[in-house]
């Protein structure tokens, strides 16, 4: 394996920066082992399981619907559990199968001899950034402020929950509010905003890959020049838009339960997201649309320009010459010029775009799920999974 062969290994998604570091250093986590099983419990310990602890000394863990219980709670449930969690549990899976995909560069290779130089310069780039303190930084200081400003909307809250405690001198907020602004809303928040941060650096990566030379072919069975490879990497993140969808969802059943969200709103609402989900993804995908559209332009012309020498040759030999501009010396025989029918067919059908709807299924499914969940607690499931199979055109 060359230097620049090892060098696209070194994209590991999942590892570098502050937050991976700090985690080695009180050692929940080796280079060589993830933890990701312990180190989620850990981290649903600290969002979840100390608010419910609080709540449980306050008296207002479990109640009535009415007094919004901290365990009757969506939105604590659905951040504070299942998505702190899945950010934790995601990360083997993202790095294995992203790491894969860009090993396909330099297996197949499609990278021309001197394009892996300036691959290795992107992926050098890349993990700079991936490893970038300020970057971490800068995600901390956004989930403190995003969390901080919830505490207005805690004010103007007109009954007692798990999280306040409404009074008429002014609101208070619980030993469980306290925490969740403090700790877990900004534990959540930062993970989010860095999983983000890294989708936007393996997104840049690709667009700079498709910038370079690659070697590309019509013929090839994929259909994408042999790329299509790289149009299922969104599954990767099937995981990560689980999560995110739960939260939303989460959001979505409150509404439709207290009548904020009618069910023509929440169709809209889930059409937009999943829209939203597939730009996310599509985004660094269409980078390939200049190599392959030039690839299929060129290879279409050089098809046609042999179609035309071996027609003209076939011509020649059935009618004694050729009928238009015959007094052209063309002395080639049909028989010596290779038939390119089926490059020029091959060549037609070659498609720009590098993701299919079969290949953005999964993470589709995964987008769509948590919030026909949401939507079942009041609208009829049957109508909901109508709906569903529209968007995901099934």
């Amino acid at each position: 394996m060359s230097d620049n062969d090892a060098k696209l290994d070194e994209f590991l998604m999942a590892r570098g920066g502050p937050f991976y570091d700090l985690q080695k250093q009180l050692c929940l986590l080796r280079e060589n082992a993830f933890h990701a099983g312990s180190r989620a419990l850990l981290f649903i310990g600290l969002a979840w399981g100390i608010p419910l602890i609080l709540s449980i000394i306050e008296g207002n863990a479990y109640g009535p619907a009415e007094e919004n219980p901290y365990l009757l709670s969506l939105a604590v449930w659905a951040r504070f559990f299942i998505a702190v969690g899945l950010f934790i549990l995601m990360e083997r899976k993202v790095e294995q199968q992203l790491s894969s995909h860009l090993r396909q560069f330099a297996r197949a290779p499609l990278l021309a001899p001197d394009a892996f130089e300036p691959a290795a310069g992107a992926v050098t780039k890349a993990l700079k950034w991936r490893d970038a303190r300020s970057a971490e930084i800068v995600c901390l200081i956004i989930a403190a402020l995003i969390s901080f400003a919830t505490m207005t909307r805690f004010e103007g809250l007109e009954q007692s929950s798990w999280a306040v405690n409404v009074h008429p001198d002014g609101n208070v907020l619980s030993m469980a509010g306290w925490w969740c602004v403090i700790i877990s809303n900004p534990v959540f928040w930062f993970l989010l905003l860095r999983w983000l941060w890294r989708l936007f650096l393996w997104a840049r990566l690709l667009r700079d890959l498709a910038g370079l030379e690659l070697r590309l072919v019509a013929t090839h069975p994929d259909g994408n020049g042999g790329l299509a490879f790289i149009g299922e990497y969104p599954n990767a993140y099937s995981t990560f838009i689980f999560a995110v969808g739960c939260v939303l969802g989460a959001g979505i059943a409150n509404g439709l339960m207290d009548g904020s969200i009618t069910a023509t709103t929440y169709g809209y609402t889930m059409a937009v997201w999943l829209v939203i989900v597939l730009l996310l993804f599509a985004y660094p995908l269409l980078a390939f649309r200049k190599p392959l559209g030039e690839l299929k332009k060129q290879t279409t012309l050089a098809c046609s320009a042999q179609a035309t020498r071996q027609h003209r040759a076939a011509e020649r030999e059935l009618l004694g010459k050729n009928i238009s501009a015959a007094g052209d010396a063309e002395p080639d025989k049909a028989s010596e010029i290779p038939d390119p029918s089926k490059t020029f067919a091959a060549s037609q059908k070659l498609s720009g775009l590098v993701f299919s709807r079969h290949g953005l299924l999964p993470v589709s499914v995964a987008a769509v799920l948590p919030l026909i969940a949401a939507g079942a607690t009041t609208l009829p499931l049957k109508d909901i999974i109508k709906v569903a199979k529209r968007l995901l055109l099934l």
